[in-house]
């Protein structure tokens, strides 16, 4: 990366495919932080805010919107995320509060240039903070349809013929984020979520 992006302590952040066990392993090192009596929140983009409501009526085809609304939208919600003075990340993580999200720029470049251009997504998040650990949960796609398919409904992205794709640019976001500082953590996702847990957990204390 050409700018040198801030590195947020005590922000940690899960990527990966739908169905990849993102959220899972979010609850998980959130529940072995508590257990510890170490002070955390868990949190997830989108997020709860109006912004982030907004979002997920685009997501479940509620609403229909230009490919470079989605994109605007996902930025707005994590400015909202990052920088809200009372429950913001930066807030939190200065106080010493671990910082969990079950996924956050790296979605974006992700998912959202599949219809609005990897540049311009890219140009939308270039200044946001970077986590201190970024874990991404690798999973092959037929794994990821596999676990799809028992949900009963689909949001737009999860469609499993677009899954390659996502995953590439996935790969691509992470590469390009190499030099920066962040710690990156590849991890087989196809291992039992206990497995990960353990891992997950190993990694961080």
């Amino acid at each position: 990366m050409k700018n040198k992006q801030e590195i947020i302590t005590n922000f940690i952040v899960f990527e990966g495919l739908d169905g990849s066990g993102t959220t899972t392993q979010t609850n998980l090192l959130k529940a072995n932080f508590t257990k510890k009596d170490i002070p955390c929140r868990a949190d997830c983009e989108p997020t709860k805010s109006f912004i982030g409501k907004a979002i997920r009526k685009v997501l479940k085809g509620e609403e229909s919107v230009a490919p470079g609304t989605l994109a605007k939208l996902f930025a707005a919600d994590r400015h909202e995320h990052l920088y809200n003075e009372q429950k913001g990340i930066l807030t939190l993580c200065r106080k010493g509060v671990k910082v969990i999200s079950d996924r956050y720029l790296f979605s974006s470049l992700a998912y959202q240039s599949l219809k609005f251009g990897y540049e311009q997504v890219l140009m939308l998040n270039k200044d946001f903070p970077l986590p201190e650990h970024l874990f991404f949960l690798d999973v092959p796609e037929h794994v990821c349809r596999d676990r799809l398919s028992i949900r009963e409904e689909l949001e737009i992205f999860e469609d499993t013929a677009l899954q390659q794709q996502i995953r590439d640019n996935y790969l691509k976001a992470v590469s390009l984020y190499a030099d920066t500082g962040m710690i990156v953590h590849y991890l087989d996702g196809t291992l039992s979520k206990n497995e990960l847990e353990k891992i997950i957990w190993s990694l961080l204390i």
